[in-house]
């Protein structure tokens, strides 16, 4: 059903509202200005209500003369209060004492003689000027007194330029022109010497061959690469990096292993107390040590009547190691979980290494 309607209601009242008025104050009187219905541009010719130079409140006639013709007097908002220094070299100047220099900013000791929390905090050499009463040094007003103690007319990648670049530039004409007039030459050859490596770079030229780990992709331990990629699955680069994590914390968490005499492990292994200050040590000894040096391949006929033949091959380091890895990872799936958590299988997998350095994980047997 409709909502009934009420047509004896009266309508809605407008709203009036008045145009906004200005008041201003004028040779005493007051006068009200209205602003127009419509916003127009700004226009100089008209009179505009003008400040005087000496006050906020009052306008007068002459500097409404002075707006009119194009002059510049401040306005209420222009004329700001002085800052702290210049009112105390104000009062300095009346009552006859030594103000604060405008010119030069306040010295750091004088700061921190009026706050005691910031003398605390300060450096222990602004602490012994303090105490000694030394006054701090004030630069001098003329620019001409003022100079420096090394030269600013040369780049630094002149500074640093090869010794063979510097000796020409010196027997040059030009030069020695530029040294007659400002001395500055005995400084520049002075600094060449002590700048490090004599083939104009800054530092020194690392040692070539370069180390394999300072390339982006190659910079981890072969071993932590080739585990980690083994460990990835669909593509997720990210998680087999953080299980790697896992595991490299665990062997280095973990209590030291005790070496079984019936598992050897590879001859030189360091001795087990110090496998967990080197994690990547561990995981390295834990899959040489199990990896299959030959690998058996069926080839048919080769006897003679149809007859298969097994003949070894023998596997290079990489393929050991990535047998090795297959076959850990085999038998950490087969661990009972202990827990929850997406960092479980890492924790098997690392109990895993553990127990192959011991001689109790059944890779043994397959080896």
């Amino acid at each position: 059903m409709p909502p009934r309607l009420n047509i004896f209601a009266a309508p809605r009242a407008p709203v009036y509202r008045p145009r906004q008025s200005i008041a201003v104050r004028e040779n005493g009187r007051i006068c009200v200005i209205r602003q127009p219905l419509c916003r127009t541009f700004a226009d100089k010719s008209g009179s505009l209500p003008v400040a005087e130079e000496g006050g906020l409140d009052g306008v007068s006639s002459e500097g409404a003369e002075v707006g009119r013709m194009g002059g510049e007097v401040k306005g209420p908002n222009m004329q700001t209060s002085e800052h702290v220094s210049e009112e105390a070299a104000k009062m300095a100047k009346m009552t006859g004492g030594e103000g604060p220099d405008l010119d030069v900013g306040t010295p750091v000791q004088d700061i921190l003689k009026e706050d005691k929390e910031a003398l605390e905090n300060a450096p222990q050499v602004l602490k012994d000027s303090l105490k000694s009463g030394a006054s701090p040094p004030k630069p001098s007003s003329t620019p001409s007194t003022q100079s420096r103690s090394y030269s600013t007319t040369r780049s630094l990648r002149a500074l640093h330029s090869d010794s063979m670049a510097t000796d020409d530039v010196a027997d040059s004409p030009v030069f020695n022109s530029v040294n007659a007039e400002t001395g500055e030459g005995q400084d520049l050859m002075s600094s060449e010497a002590t700048i490090p490596g004599s083939s104009g770079h800054i530092f020194p030229l690392p040692e070539l061959p370069l180390p394999r780990n300072t390339h982006l992709h190659y910079r981890y331990d072969p071993v932590v690469d080739q585990v980690t990629n083994l460990l990835m699955k669909d593509g997720k680069l990210s998680v087999a990096q953080r299980n790697m994590s896992i595991i490299l914390t665990h062997l280095r968490t973990a209590p030291a292993p005790m070496y079984s005499g019936n598992k050897p492990l590879l001859p030189g292994a360091p001795p087990a107390s110090h496998l967990p200050l080197n994690p990547i040590l561990y995981l390295t000894l834990a899959i040489d040590s199990v990896a299959p040096l030959l690998r058996i391949r069926s080839q048919r006929g080769a006897a003679g009547g149809g007859a298969a033949l097994q003949i070894p091959i023998p596997l290079s380091l990489r393929q050991r190691r990535r047998q090795a890895v297959q076959w850990i990872l085999d038998a950490a799936e087969k661990r009972k979980s202990r827990g929850s958590g997406r960092g479980l299988f890492a924790q098997k997998v690392a109990e895993e290494i553990v127990s192959v350095v011991e001689g109790r994980s059944g890779i043994w047997e397959r080896r």
